[in-house]
């Protein structure tokens, strides 16, 4: 079962995907956390540590942004990546999309790495569109790749919940 988990920011998608994660207690879980650690930015380290709180201790932990390495080298272990909209930064970043580079490679590998994945997967993403359309040509850069990711990821995922002020509401169900 593949699950994209969609939301604004503080939604509570990360706190309800967590939750959802794991049928039985103790069954492990393998947490992928795509966000940057940033030791100079004391609100974000916060953040960070909150996530990381609520881990369960059996849980194992990856930080990257290879997530489609991740998800092929174990395609079995239950998994949960959070989140796709930091990926997409980091991947930005590094391709200097930003300024007319492109992500279609990585956005495929990792589409194909979703596809592939044999074990129980679920994917956090912020939601895009719901707001003004962003000012900046970056940010208007980001929503139009966040929102065709995620409109990919859908497409690929069994489940697609979106949580609004912690409550889910079910936008696609397995058939």
């Amino acid at each position: 079962m593949r699950v994209l988990v969609l939301g604004g920011i503080r939604s509570g998608k990360s706190h309800w995907a967590e939750a959802t994660i794991s049928d039985t207690a103790g069954e492990p879980v393998r947490y992928v956390a795509t966000g940057r650690t940033d030791p100079t930015d004391p609100d974000w380290s916060r953040r960070v540590d909150t996530h990381r709180s609520r881990r369960p201790a059996h849980w194992s932990t990856v930080e990257t942004t290879d997530v489609a390495t991740e998800l092929r080298a174990d395609p079995r272990t239950p998994t949960l990546v959070d989140d796709i909209g930091g990926w997409l930064t980091a991947t930005m970043d590094r391709l200097d999309a930003w300024t007319g580079g492109s992500v279609r490679t990585d956005v495929d590998a990792l589409c194909a790495a979703v596809t592939g994945f044999d074990g129980k997967l679920t994917l956090v993403s912020p939601e895009v569109g719901l707001t003004v359309v962003p000012a900046t040509a970056g940010g208007r850069l980001f929503t139009d790749e966040l929102g065709t990711l995620n409109q990919r990821l859908a497409a690929l995922c069994d489940r697609v919940v979106l949580v609004v002020a912690g409550q889910p509401l079910v936008v696609k169900e397995a058939r």
